[in-house]
C-alpha cells in the first residue's frame, strides 16, 4: 500500500513509518519543515515538506494521489497556544480530509484523543485542545466519501510497547505506550471493516491484531 501520513515528523507517526517501511508499504510523511527530512528518511519514509495551515485543499490532494489510505496524526503539540489548536488540531484535520476526497482517498485514519468533543466545556489550553479535536473528528465523520476510522488514544507514554491493548468504542481512561498506538494504526489500515468506527485505546490484555479483529466484527 502507499500511505500519507500527516504530521509526520510526530512521535506516533516516525514510529508507525517505521513498521509500515518494515513490512514493505510505502509512506510519505507531510511535514512542516525541511530539517525534519532525514527523521523520516532514517524511518523509511519519503518526506513531503508542506504546510497544513497555509496550503490549499488542492496542494494537499496533489500529494495524495494515488494513494491506498492517509492517517492524520499531526498536532499543534503541548506547547501551542489556542489559536494553533484551531488552525492545526481541527483546521488541518478538516483540510487533509477535504483533499483525501478531492484525491479519491477513500481510507482515512485519524489520531484523535480520548475525550475529544465539540462540546466540551472549559477555558483551558487543554479544554480548547479536546474542543478542536472533536469538532475535527465529527467532521470527518461526516464525509461520505471516506472510510474512516478514529482512534482515541488513552494517556501517551514513550515506554516499550508490548501489544497488549484494549481497543473498544469506551475503554475508560488510561495509559497507552505510543509504539502500541503505531502497531494499533498499522493493523487498522490492514483491516478496512473497522471503518464507521470512533474506538479508544488503553493498554489491556489482547494481542492488537486480536483486539483489531474483535472491534471489525462488532
Amino acid at each position: 500500500m502507499r500511505i500519507v501520513i500527516a504530521g509526520g515528523h510526530g512521535q506516533i507517526a516516525l514510529r508507525l513509518e517505521k513498521l509500515l517501511a518494515a513490512r514493505g508499504d510505502e509512506v510519505a510523511g507531510i511535514i512542516r519543515k525541511a530539517e525534519q527530512s532525514a527523521d523520516l528518511r532514517e524511518a523509511g519514509a519519503e518526506p513531503v515538506v508542506l504546510d497544513l495551515e497555509s496550503a490549499s485543499v488542492e496542494e494537499v490532494a496533489s500529494h495524495l494521489q494515488g494513494a491506498d489510505a492517509a492517517v492524520f496524526a499531526a498536532g499543534a503539540g503541548p506547547g501551542s497556544g489556542t489559536d494553533r489548536k484551531d488552525t492545526v488540531d481541527k483546521g488541518a484535520a478538516v483540510l487533509f480530509a477535504d483533499a483525501a476526497v478531492r484525491a479519491g482517498v477513500r481510507r482515512f485514519l485519524v489520531v484523535s484523543s480520548m475525550g475529544a468533543d465539540p462540546q466540551h466545556e472549559g477555558d483551558e489550553i487543554f479544554d480548547v485542545y479536546l474542543r478542536a479535536k472533536g469538532a475535527a473528528d465529527e467532521y470527518v465523520r461526516g464525509l461520505d466519501a471516506l472510510d474512516w476510522t478514529i482512534l482515541r488514544p488513552g494517556m501517551l507514554t514513550n515506554d516499550a510497547g508490548n501489544g497488549q491493548v484494549r481497543l473498544e468504542a469506551h475503554t475508560g481512561r488510561g495509559p497507552i505506550p505510543r509504539d502500541d498506538v503505531a502497531a494499533v494504526l498499522a493493523e487498522l489500515l490492514d483491516t478496512p471493516a473497522t471503518h464507521g468506527l470512533t474506538l479508544e485505546l488503553i493498554s489491556g490484555s489482547a494481542p492488537v491484531s486480536v483486539a483489531v479483529k474483535s472491534v471489525a466484527g462488532n
